[in-house]
């Protein structure tokens, strides 16, 4: 398919709604989605604009394999101090001896500690996947799963939260190389300090993966696990609302490990555009307005639970700690797939996802798993939160019918516009 300017000169200067108009279409849909319904998947958020900024940046352009000081690449003087900018501010904000910002997402941050200390076929305790764990935490079909011997502790069923003792039980029984804390769907503090304990018992490193609550680590609403743990992984964009990324904090005596397992052992050129973003993601975090955000995120998730049990549907652990609420639907005639849908077609957009001790299969699932940090980001309070578990309650009673379920979610998206002064595609948008 020819592009419109077809020359070398022209291309060298032309922006992308010239060379590529369906490109430039489809991103200015994919914005419009996501300023007309409202999002309420836990695992996502909406980046800052000056974050959006630093990764359409110019370092995109640039090789730096190694670390600054120690390239394989000349002309990176000017690379080397956004990394330094960047490793600094991370391990300033969470107080941490070391830090690697290169890992391109959480999966590579915890695949470069794996790499760093373990041997193919070392014991791995971690947090069951159908008990709120990763896929990264010893899916059979991830490269966690292939390499290593997981194991897993669970919840209780009484309080559906960890129970230490048994994960003491369970780690003197497997005797773990590592021990894996935090995940991706448990509403419930992570407390690191227990854990550090049964790893000191065990004869085991500690890792905790806090990509979920790193935000409020930041801002101190939830215990910092770096103080406790040899390694502690993480996003970027999830609670810590920057770009799509990862990074790993560390031990300074495992430094050297944790940076050879990145490079050169699973990555190559790291992406300094991503990691000038990261900078940037990480000075924002030590603001007093960035703590302003994560306290209306925690008082958000805390309404939306609330008011989810106010209309007759379980939650998790009767509530949350962090940003995340769990929707148990086991009591009602929904799966989670089901009622998955049926709040998109109200636009509102969650994921569906098992329960501990769940019946169903994970594509069908028993629960929805919702958060607060995207709705909170577009200016969502208290009141508006309410609003958000009032559509989904009216919903799944299916006592509304949709246009007006749709109307209601549209209001609340109009009082709260996304990216108000953003026009970088709209000229596509029919």
């Amino acid at each position: 398919m020819a592009v419109a300017h077809e020359t070398f000169e022209e291309l060298r200067t032309a922006g992308l709604a010239d060379v590529d108009p369906e490109i430039a279409e489809l991103l200015g849909r994919e914005l419009e989605r996501q300023r007309g319904q409202i999002e309420l998947i836990a695992s996502e958020n909406f980046t800052w604009p000056s974050v959006l900024e630093a990764v359409g940046s110019v370092p995109t352009n640039k090789y730096a394999e190694g670390y600054p000081g120690k390239r394989y690449y000349g002309g990176c003087e000017v690379v080397d101090e956004i990394e330094e900018l960047a490793r600094g501010r991370a391990k300033e904000l969470f107080g941490a001896e070391h830090a690697n910002v290169q890992p391109h997402a959480g999966a590579q941050a915890n695949m470069a500690v794996y790499f760093a200390v373990l041997n193919p076929g070392d014991r791995v305790l971690a947090l069951s996947l159908n008990h709120g764990g990763h896929l990264t935490h010893g899916l059979k079909v991830n490269f966690s799963g292939k390499l290593y011997d997981f194991h897993h502790y669970g919840v209780s069923r009484e309080t559906m939260q960890v129970d230490y003792d048994d994960v003491l039980a369970t780690a003197k029984e497997v005797r773990p190389a590592l021990i894996v804390c935090g995940g991706s769907a448990y509403p419930r503090t992570v407390e690191a300090d227990k854990f550090r304990e049964i790893a000191d018992e065990v004869g085991a490193l500690l890792m905790c993966d806090m990509a979920h609550f790193s935000g409020l680590v930041a801002a101190g609403l939830h215990p910092s696990p770096v103080p406790h743990c040899d390694f502690v992984t993480s996003t970027s964009h999830k609670t810590l609302a920057g770009p799509r990324a990862g990074f790993v904090l560390c031990r300074e005596e495992h430094a050297s490990k944790v940076d050879r397992a990145n490079f050169p052992g699973m990555q190559g050129g790291p992406l300094m555009h991503a990691i000038a973003a990261k900078a940037a993601c990480f000075r924002i975090a030590m603001t007093d307005a960035f703590r302003d955000y994560q306290v209306q995120v925690r008082a958000n998730a805390d309404v939306l639970a609330a008011t989810l049990i106010a209309g007759g549907y379980d939650v998790l652990t009767g509530g949350t700690d962090t940003h995340l609420v769990q929707l148990d639907l086991r009591r009602t005639e929904w799966t989670g797939l089901a009622a998955q849908e049926r709040l998109e077609e109200c636009k509102l957009t969650a994921n569906r996802n098992t329960v501990p001790f769940d019946e169903r299969p994970p594509m069908v699932a028993s629960g929805v798993r919702l958060g607060s940090p995207a709705a909170t980001m577009r200016g969502f309070d208290e009141d508006d939160f309410r609003e958000v578990a009032s559509i989904i309650v009216d919903s799944l009673n299916e006592s509304s019918g949709l246009e007006e379920l749709r109307a209601r979610a549209l209001v609340l998206c109009e009082k709260r516009p996304l990216y108000p002064g953003f026009r970088g595609y709209t000229s596509y948008i029919s």
